[in-house]
């Protein structure tokens, strides 16, 4: 028999691993995959889909059914070690068989589950851009002072020259201090805060599986379960930080009838 060494390896591309793993998303309920991505570390891989998912339907369902069909299909048809995939669902897509009950995530407990955090794209791009052009015409001049003999740049010597002159208690200072210290509280708030207000955190039934909605998706899925209740005319939904106001306007009927099947799901069979 021919030892392993001599027999060779067989290495799967990550472009192989995404590709399984976007077939293996369109075998589920979710839709089609519109983004993808997998990165392969010696016999583990791990992988994101950003599929679309039919509407109404639990989020919370869809999603555990991705990860786990996915991560199986994935490492019985790579030999790899896959983690569950981090799914983002980025569309809802409308089918005839369900209502818009089914899409509404039931509450699992009397807290809401943590917000999920944002990575703060734009306000760290904003300061890296700004620190990255200062301190590379700080160095650039520098460069030419101590390398080439040149004289130190204008701008340089001005400022220089302009600290000197004005002190702390002058207006353009104070003012100047001020607008930093504003900058600052201002990127210590958003270090602290969680970001991400235009998604809400739901309850999901399994462990180790977060589901975060869009708060216009939720604002659509009650005016949509609330305006199928018979004598509903017109309906308003207003979301707020960790809860929905509606009105409803009843064209006919009784208003607690009304009012009951508004707050209270149909059972299922």
């Amino acid at each position: 028999m021919t030892a392993a060494a001599e027999r060779g390896t067989t290495t799967v591309s990550q472009r192989a691993v995404r590709r399984i793993a976007e077939r293996a998303a369109t075998e589920t309920r979710a839709g089609r995959v519109v983004g993808s991505a997998a990165s392969v570390r010696g016999t583990s891989a791990e992988v994101s889909l950003k599929p679309t998912q039919p509407y109404p339907a639990p989020p919370a369902d869809t999603v555990r059914e991705v990860q786990s069909h996915v991560t199986q299909r994935t490492r019985h048809l790579t030999g790899l070690d896959v983690h569950p995939p981090r799914i983002g669902v980025t569309a809802l897509t409308p089918t005839a068989t369900s209502t818009a009950w089914d899409a509404l995530p039931a509450a699992a407990g009397p807290r809401t589950p943590r917000r999920w955090w944002s990575r703060r794209g734009m306000p760290v791009a904003l300061l890296a851009w700004v620190a990255a052009v200062s301190c590379g015409a700080l160095a650039f001049d520098l460069f030419r002072v101590h390398l080439a003999d040149r004289p130190a740049a204008a701008w340089r010597t001005g400022a220089v020259h302009w600290l000197s002159a004005h002190g702390p208690g002058d207006p353009a200072v104070v003012a100047a201090g001020a607008l930093i210290a504003l900058m600052g509280a201002l990127m210590i708030l958003l270090a602290l805060a969680p970001g991400r207000r235009d998604q809400w955190t739901v309850d999901a039934p399994a462990a180790r599986v977060a589901v975060a909605v869009d708060r216009s998706t939720m604002v659509g899925l009650v005016r949509d379960a609330v305006a199928a209740v018979d004598g509903v005319a017109a309906v308003r939904v207003r979301a707020r930080r960790r809860r929905l106001t509606v009105r409803a306007a009843l064209a006919f009927g009784d208003r607690e009838a009304a009012r009951a099947a508004v707050t209270t799901p149909p059972e299922t069979p």
